[in-house]
């Protein structure tokens, strides 16, 4: 039975994707029945099956081959699920009917766990003539609104957590208000947001030339290509979006030029797709298959990663087959251009194998060349594949050969293609593996360095108490096993070490041999110039890029972990988030009381009042505070209203947050619970913004006073200033799956590291 590297990694694959009953008892009874599982639902559309299955499962086995988290949590389980990962969706019409119609669509979509990306462009700007009703258009702002509380629902509903991307072209009129629009942190939560950038702006940019903001050809002002930039830049560099996706580079290399436009991707933008398109992942686990690690001989071994990529091209064909999809157009789309996404994870820790620093012109060398064997071996595999299955219906020998992708491949797999045709459509994409590469054991994630080489982890027990464990990154723990307590050597650095050039020099290396497109974080220090900043942007452009994702931690996106300078085999960097020095868990803990505080004679606090549209009677909220070592926090809650029908609900909803209050600890976690709340006869407009159930706005209510008391710095923010915690550091958002305050920004995700969670995975 195969041993889990780390017990974070058996704690992911029991919690994600390990099959059970109803009833939570296990049906994949070793992780070697998991891979068995996916095997045999991947060769059940082969001719052999039994054949296939033991070479799908070989390819699985020890973690080499690393399906996405919907493939090895769904395949074989029966389930009404989809194997795809996320989908873009079709084109949004300009009329309200088609509009709901697209939304109807996503929330069929996302019930079946996909991930959605959507083009907003397409919607009329705000104040447009809307004709035969003598209105103005709201504009597609005001559609994201809706879009946003449409994935609430669908969450609040029990499904996985919403992952959704929106996209708008750099000459729409409501640009402006797109770039700005996640500057408020309670808009727009289940939205990464990036802005279609062309080669036309980008030259007008670089020459400091006008830019029209045009929709259906009539300009509605014009700007300075400039000032429009340095927007994108500045609320990039405030609270960490848009991305920048440079769509016209995206839509000149797609192989599939001559029968599809993209103007959206997935969540997590390493799949730009055509309307209905869908990104179906899997990871080479490249830190599984060097040789002589740490050795004089260390390499990549070629024959391991040649014969392991045509495996996983058939498995994820396969996939095409063997899926479920959530609607019927999806369908039709994968099975007519069969594109997949096949990337590789643990890239840093194969090049700290073979002692190549990364962001080095020598690991950027390295990753050319790695990239360039996957994109060969997978190309081949393709073509065989072709031969013996057929090639993808739209293939156009012609047309295809002569699309800017093709340009640069080797000129044998270009006669191959021409000769037999070619399977998949495109074939590479580097996704977020956050959480499946702590399943395999902690490997570094996707092309991102490390991010910290040890970290000590607080983890929840069954009966409440919190025990430590030491999460170590894969190529330390074998530098470990190996060399003993020897230091560790220069090349090892990490994701707070690097400078954000070495970050891009990365990806552009990578990009070259990726036909669709990379997710990745470039980590910024929080103290960079501003026009520092900017020039990330301007060399991911100029050195080949499809897109830029930055994270700056800051007051506003939160910190991030931190590395402490030791060097030492048996004391590997910690990743420690303190102002005092001392070393933390990371982003701190918190500790929960065992008895509840008691309640002083008399307590200070506020009432507030709060009128439903649909109630007659107001609601008033009473919140009192309890002031401990000079802090305030809530310590109780009084909700009363005169309308009877709120009588049962919330003398509960009273009791129960003040038990929570009273609890002591980050008790911020009730206003994400009650925001969440949706009431499926519809919420109201309150100030402006979309308020989906009165719940909701108790919620916003009690979020208000924390913050104005000082216990919480802003949504989600966690503790601020709270005596009953281990520290009072400045944090991130909490891990809505596990609570813990651990996220870090991670190939364009917002991923835990405590528990694996991510929205992209």
């Amino acid at each position: 039975m195969t041993r889990f590297a780390a017990p974070i990694a058996e704690q992911i694959w029991d919690m994600k994707y390990r099959l059970k009953n109803a009833d939570d008892t296990p049906i994949d009874v070793t992780v070697e029945d998991t891979w068995r599982r996916i095997a045999k639902a991947t060769a059940a559309v082969e001719q052999d099956p039994p054949k296939w299955e033991d070479t799908f499962y070989n390819a699985l086995e020890d973690f080499k081959y690393l399906p996405a988290g919907r493939i090895t949590a769904g395949a074989g389980t029966e389930r009404t699920v989809t194997l795809f990962n996320c989908f873009v969706m079709g084109t949004i019409p300009d009329d309200m009917g088609g509009i709901f119609d697209m939304l109807r669509e996503a929330a069929l979509t996302m019930q079946q766990g996909g991930g959605i990306g959507y083009d907003f462009s397409t919607i009329r700007p705000k104040g447009a003539d809307v004709k035969g009703v003598a209105a103005d258009a709201s504009g597609p702002l005001s559609f994201m609104d809706v879009w946003d509380a449409m994935c609430r629902t669908i969450m609040s509903a029990g499904s996985r957590r919403g992952a959704m991307m929106a996209t708008m072209r750099c000459d729409h009129p409501d640009i402006e208000q797109f770039i700005t629009a996640k500057s408020d942190p309670a808009r727009l939560r289940n939205f990464n947001v990036s802005v279609l950038v062309t080669d036309p702006f980008m030259e007008a940019v670089k020459t400091d030339q006008p830019w029209d903001l045009v929709f259906g050809g009539k300009i509605y002002r014009t700007v300075r290509a400039l000032d429009l930039w340095n927007a994108i830049m500045r609320s990039t560099y405030d609270f960490a979006e848009p991305g920048v996706i440079f769509i016209d580079r995206i839509n000149a290399a797609n192989n599939l030029g001559y029968c599809e436009t993209i103007a959206a991707t997935n969540p997590c933008g390493e799949q730009p797709l055509p309307p209905y398109g869908a990104c179906l992942l899997g990871s080479i686990n490249l830190a599984r298959l060097v040789s002589d690690p740490f050795g004089d001989g260390a390499a990549l071994d070629d024959t391991a990663l040649h014969d392991l990529v045509r495996v996983a091209v058939r498995m994820m064909d396969n996939v095409v087959d063997a899926s479920r999809f959530p609607l019927p157009e999806q369908k039709a789309e994968a099975k007519a251009k069969r594109r997949i996404g096949l990337g590789v994870t643990g890239l840093a820790d194969a090049l700290l194998m073979v002692g190549a620093r990364y962001g080095s012109d020598q690991a950027a060398r390295l990753t050319e060349d790695w990239l360039h064997r996957v994109a060969r071996a997978a190309y081949l595999a393709s073509v065989d594949l072709a031969r013996e299955k057929g090639a993808f219906p739209l293939f156009d020998a012609e047309k295809y050969l002569a699309s800017g992708a093709m340009q640069g491949m080797d000129a044998d797999v270009r006669d191959a293609i021409a000769k037999h045709g070619i399977r998949n459509a495109l074939l590479t994409s580097i996704a977020p593996t956050g959480t499946i590469s702590l399943y395999a054991g902690n490997v570094s994630s996707g092309i991102e360095p490390v991010f910290a080489y040890a970290y000590t982890r607080k983890v929840l027990q069954k009966d409440g108490t919190r025990t430590e464990e030491e999460v170590v990154d894969y190529a330390v723990q074998m530098w470990r096993d190996r060399k003993g307590d020897t230091p560790l050597p220069d090349y090892f650095v990490n994701a707070q070490t690097l400078a954000p050039l070495e970050h891009v020099k990365m990806q552009a290396a990578a990009q070259k041999w990726v036909d669709s497109s990379i997710s990745k974080t470039i980590n910024c220090p929080e103290d960079i110039g501003f026009d520092d900043f900017k020039e990330v942007y301007m060399a991911a452009w100029d050195q080949g890029c499809k897109g830029c994702t930055t994270y700056r931690p800051n007051a506003v996106t939160g910190s991030v972990l931190t590395v402490s300078d030791e060097k030492t085999a048996t004391e590997a960097p910690e990743a420690i988030a303190t102002d005092a020095g001392e070393p933390q868990s990371p982003h701190g803990d918190v500790v929960y009381i065992s008895e509840p505080l008691d309640r002083p004679q008399a307590l200070e606090g506020n009432t507030y009042k709060v009128k439903w549209p649909d109630s007659e009677h107001a609601i008033y909220i009473t919140i009192n505070d309890i002031i401990i070592g000079g802090h305030r926090r809530p310590f109780e809650v009084f909700i009363n209203s005169k309308n009877m029908e709120h009588f049962a609900w919330t003398v509960a909803l009273t009791r129960m947050i003040s038990a929570v209050f009273r609890r002591g600890g980050d008790v911020s976690f009730v206003v994400e619970e009650l925001k969440a709340v949706f009431d499926p006869r519809g919420g109201a407009w309150m100030q402006g913004k979309y308020i989906p159930s009165i719940l909701a706005a108790i919620g916003g209510v009690i979020e208000r006073h924390m913050i104005d008391i000082g216990f919480i710095a802003g949504e989600g923010m966690g503790l601020k200033s709270d005596p009953q915690a281990v520290t009072t550091i400045a944090r991130g958002k909490a891990c809505s799956s596990c609570g813990g305050y651990e996220m870090r920004m991670i190939e364009g995700c917002m991923t835990c590291g405590s528990c694996g969670f991510s929205k992209c995975s």
